[in-house]
């Protein structure tokens, strides 16, 4: 069931905003589960199927634009996001079927808390001037296994909450060392696989509104398409700050809602 006129024309705005987002700073797709979280009626493993439906395609989009620009075409880029897509795959699969067990409140508690603490630790971070703590070759046995282990934990938690790879993966990458536009290409990769598998077992227990998914999903393409463009036209260091300042704000939306 789709909801009301008024209501189905501010998820559409909010999800051109939101592809807007992912290809942009990352985090963009997370307004799609809080929106459906706050705006609708439908139960969380719903809102959760729901979202990560919307955000294969929006990956598969994503990855095009940015294997055009040229993020995509190196071998370290591949070999990147190869690393964090491959884990993120089995971790996806296990975080959606605990979701099923979560009731709403914890839900939306641990969707507000994570959202919050990584954009404000980005924020911090940027106007203190510390950059990033650590840097990981990925062609090294540490990096590969770092990268590894991001991977899967992003899987984990995109499936648990709903939030697809690049809110997740994106911030970590940045704190890891890895430039703005190469964590948000490796992102969108990781997207397609990530979302995929989640979705799919969603959709197998029934939590997939197919009309919504579809309401929400094509305004979201466009503004992918706009997000990449935007994110080659701005300096590194605001797209961090865009970045993190997406996640605090997404983060008090959910809290007031």
């Amino acid at each position: 069931m789709l909801p009301e006129p008024t209501m189905l024309a501010v998820l559409v705005v909010i999800a051109f905003l939101s592809g807007i987002g992912i290809t942009a700073v990352g985090p963009g797709g997370i307004f799609i589960t809080v929106a459906l979280f706050a705006l609708t009626d439908v139960s969380s493993s719903v809102v959760a199927g729901t979202a990560m439906t919307t955000f294969v395609f929006t990956g598969i989009l994503g990855s095009i634009t940015y294997l055009q620009s040229g993020e995509l075409r190196t071998q370290s880029g591949r070999r990147l996001a190869a690393l964090v897509t491959v884990p993120s795959v089995a971790g996806a699969v296990v975080g959606a079927l605990v979701n099923t067990i979560l009731s709403d409140a914890l839900f939306g508690f641990m969707l507000t808390g994570f959202t919050m603490l990584a954009g404000a630790s980005i924020v911090y971070r940027e106007q203190r001037g510390l950059g990033s703590k650590w840097s990981f070759r990925i062609d090294s046995t540490v990096g590969v296994a770092v990268f590894g282990t991001l991977g899967f934990a992003v899987g984990v938690l995109g499936g648990l909450l709903g939030v697809g790879g690049p809110v997740i993966a994106v911030p970590l990458l940045v704190v890891l060392g890895v430039s703005m536009l190469d964590a948000l290409a490796a992102a969108q990769v990781q997207s397609v696989f990530l979302s995929a598998f989640a979705a799919s077992t969603y959709l197998m227990q029934g939590a997939v509104s197919i009309p919504l998914a579809v309401a929400i999903g094509i305004p979201e393409l466009v503004g992918v398409v706009v997000g990449w463009r935007v994110a080659h036209r701005l300096d590194p260091s605001r797209l961090k700050l865009a970045l993190g300042g997406v996640l605090v704000a997404a983060g008090f939306a959910l809290l007031f809602p």
